[in-house]
């Protein structure tokens, strides 16, 4: 029996990549015409894609959080002798003329071919130039697709002056991933962003005892901080939870805790420590070292199940910042540098060293209030961090 490539489809105009968020089928099983297979994320939303073959699944060609272009082979399958292939919507296909037609083009010209490498803006550019599918036929595109700053090069070799230099390189697929859930969050979230400023002397105080200790288990303050967060997540199972929908409310028995970590190159991965608020206190440290490591050898270990994250700028000299919720988690924390403010618990002015702690939050499952408390108990966590560490 032949065996088929299953493609991508082309599910709206001028889409031209999608991310593969999950199989639903195993390879060996038995597969009916238009039954769901996987799910897609385009720029507009996540969906079931249905087979366009009865037959049985052979393999998967792509893996989950692949972002693969139009008309690229996801699986293969294996189908009956009289079925052909369904070919791919393009990029891999001849270039076709307009609805089978020569139409013709601002300049009055008829039109020979539509080119398939021109984005929608691209085109939508051309267009307020006055420049038509002949003329963007002569458009040389540096990349790999047509751009407005090939057609702005493009005219200007006609005009006095010279155009500006510029280079173009592909985007690497770890910040493809992180750039299609961004954007998947800017559609889906309703953020709010609260901040605290936290007394940071105690743990401090225990790191300085630690190194003073002479002991080998020597964790880092942001472990401590870390951990002040996982006890507090065992208390307030709305940041244990994520919304399936708009209707479902999905909530993990225990809190999966992402670290936000940093690679050569400006990319960024996720650590995630699982089952974080479980676990006593040097099993923690250990594990969150462990995930940490394998993270800066380019491990992402983002999953659904990651409900909030952490992201330490202490480093960089940040005191502030409005962290970013990527669904499906529902929150985000931020830890900045130390600094020396005067304490508000005494009418006296003292000094002491602080930390402004920033939380997003999903406003669409956490209100306000429940923030706040989330919030307050990480600060009482962190400024009684020996008690919380001895529980």
């Amino acid at each position: 029996m032949p065996v088929v490539s299953v493609r991508i489809p082309q599910i709206g105009e001028g889409l031209q990549e999608a991310r593969l968020v999950a199989v639903l089928k195993a390879p060996g099983d038995h597969v009916k015409r238009d039954e769901p297979i996987y799910q897609m994320e385009t720029d507009k939303a996540v969906m079931d894609v249905e087979s366009p073959y009865e037959g049985v699944l052979q393999s998967w060609s792509a893996e989950v959080d692949s972002i693969l272009p139009i008309g690229e082979e996801v699986a293969r399958m294996e189908v009956a002798e009289a079925v052909s292939e369904v070919g791919g919507a393009h990029g891999k296909q001849p270039v076709e003329e307009i609805g089978g037609r020569r139409d013709a083009d601002p300049t009055g010209e008829p039109v020979s071919a539509r080119r398939l490498d021109v984005p929608p803006r691209t085109r939508a550019y051309a267009k307020e130039k006055g420049m038509g599918e002949n003329d963007l036929a002569r458009v040389k595109a540096a990349g790999t697709k047509l751009m407005p700053s090939d057609i702005d090069a493009h005219l200007a070799g006609s005009a006095p002056g010279k155009p500006h230099a510029f280079t173009e390189q592909p985007v690497n697929q770890k910040q493809r991933l992180l750039s299609s859930r961004l954007m998947r969050g800017s559609q889906l979230v309703v953020p709010g962003t609260i901040t605290v400023a936290c007394n940071w002397e105690p743990i401090e105080g225990f790191r300085g005892k630690l190194k003073a200790s002479g002991d080998s288990f020597q964790p880092s303050s942001f472990t401590m901080f870390a951990f002040a967060v996982a006890k507090a997540l065992a208390d307030h199972p709305s940041f244990r939870s994520t919304l399936i929908g708009d209707a479902t409310l999905r909530s993990y028995q225990h809190a999966h805790l992402g670290i936000a970590v940093a690679l050569p190159g400006d990319e960024l991965v996720l650590a995630v420590v699982e089952d974080a608020d479980a676990l006593e206190w040097q099993p923690f440290a250990e594990r969150m070292r462990e995930r940490i490591e394998s993270a800066r050898q380019g491990h992402d270990q983002a999953n659904e199940s990651v409900t909030i994250s952490l992201t330490n700028m202490q480093a960089f000299g940040l005191r502030d910042a409005v962290p970013v919720v990527v669904p499906p988690g529902v929150a985000t924390l931020f830890l900045g540098e130390p600094y020396n403010g005067l304490a508000q618990d005494t009418s006296e002015l003292m000094l002491r060293r602080f930390v402004n702690l920033a939380l997003t939050f999903d406003h669409r499952l956490i209100n306000g209030v429940g923030a706040a408390e989330f919030l307050n108990a990480v600060r009482h966590n962190v400024e009684q961090i020996a008690a919380t560490i001895a529980k």
